[in-house]
């Protein structure tokens, strides 16, 4: 038994899926940058794991028969890069699904992609957008040279479409990740200090920030025995273990589809190749949501960090 299920033992309580109302879907491992935090490894290297078009089909045939998901998350690597991405937007949307595009925003600009930020807007689409610092020298410590600067460009390229205002209904958030080993801080106090500086400093306005938490898992848990802070973060996120977030762990009211259509309790499990299984892995083609209610969600040591202080999840602190 792990330690976080050993925690779990100690407080009485047993993990399982709610209603299962996010399909979060992987696209895939490619992308145009490799950041340092980056959980899925993704990199611009182009590998075998990139959705293809039978599986988009798959999982478009599995919203079908799931009247209960309200929200199609598209994640990656970068989504847009795969060659399927905007068929998946452009069938959620039909379904009056809310779709969020979980954009590193440097994305826009990549050869072909240069009415990327106008199809978002035409489809109503919601993005995640990540900055993890309104610093310079931090953000391109974290994910490359010149990374800041493109990204700002591309918010205001964003807030020139009517993203992020007021009564426009097209939602910008964006996201920090810690650059060293600590927790966040308030996600509170942060989005009021991101807004002012990104405000008076480059005049982009933004809707919310999610503050989330760094996983020491593949790229990152290499990044942190490098500096020889592997061991220290890894007890800083067990202390903190706060039972209060787990009622609101995203693990539990969504359900995470890999490039190959594998099923998973969440994107960090599908790193670490933790299927859900029912005596052989569990495909997004075979399954409905009827067949999996309730089941145990699997765990790991690396569930500390989405419940260690204020909790972690894809949208943002828990507490």
């Amino acid at each position: 038994m792990n330690r976080f299920q050993n925690k779990l033992s100690e407080v009485g309580i047993v993990l399982k899926k709610s209603k299962i109302e996010i399909l979060q879907v992987n696209l895939g491992k490619l992308c145009n940058l490799t950041c340092s935090h980056c959980h899925v490894e993704a990199s611009p290297m182009k590998t075998k794991e990139n959705m293809c078009q039978e599986t988009a089909e798959a999982v478009v045939c599995f919203l079908d028969r799931a009247a209960e998901i309200t929200t199609l998350d598209l994640t990656g690597g970068a989504p847009e890069l795969n060659a399927n991405f905007r068929y998946l937007v452009s069938e959620g949307r039909k379904r009056n699904l809310r779709v969020i595009d979980r954009s590193n925003l440097t994305v826009f600009y990549e050869p072909g992609r240069e009415d990327l930020p106008e199809f978002l807007k035409d489809q109503q689409v919601e993005i995640v957008a990540s900055l993890p610092c309104y610093q310079k020298n931090n953000v391109d410590q974290q994910r490359g040279q010149g990374t800041f600067d493109c990204s700002l460009a591309a918010l205001r390229w964003l807030n020139r479409l009517g993203y992020g205002k007021e009564d426009s209904g097209l939602i910008l958030n964006l996201v920090y990740n810690p650059v060293g080993a600590h927790l966040p801080p308030s996600q509170a106090q942060l989005e009021k200090d991101y807004k002012q500086r990104l405000a008076e400093d480059s005049g982009i306005i933004f809707n919310r920030l999610f503050t989330i938490t760094n996983m020491p898992i593949t790229r990152y848990a290499k990044y942190l025995k490098a500096f020889g802070q592997y061991e220290d973060y890894v007890e800083l996120l067990r202390n903190h273990f706060n039972i209060n977030t787990l009622a609101g762990l995203m693990c539990r009211n969504t359900l995470n589809v890999g490039w190959d259509g594998r099923l998973y309790d969440c994107d960090f499990n599908q790193m670490l190749n933790m299927e859900m299984k029912n005596g052989q892995p569990l495909l997004i083609s075979d399954i409905t949501l009827k067949e999996i209610k309730h089941w145990n969600i699997l765990t790991a040591d690396h569930c500390f960090g989405c419940s260690a202080g204020s909790g972690s999840s894809c949208q943002g602190a828990l507490q």
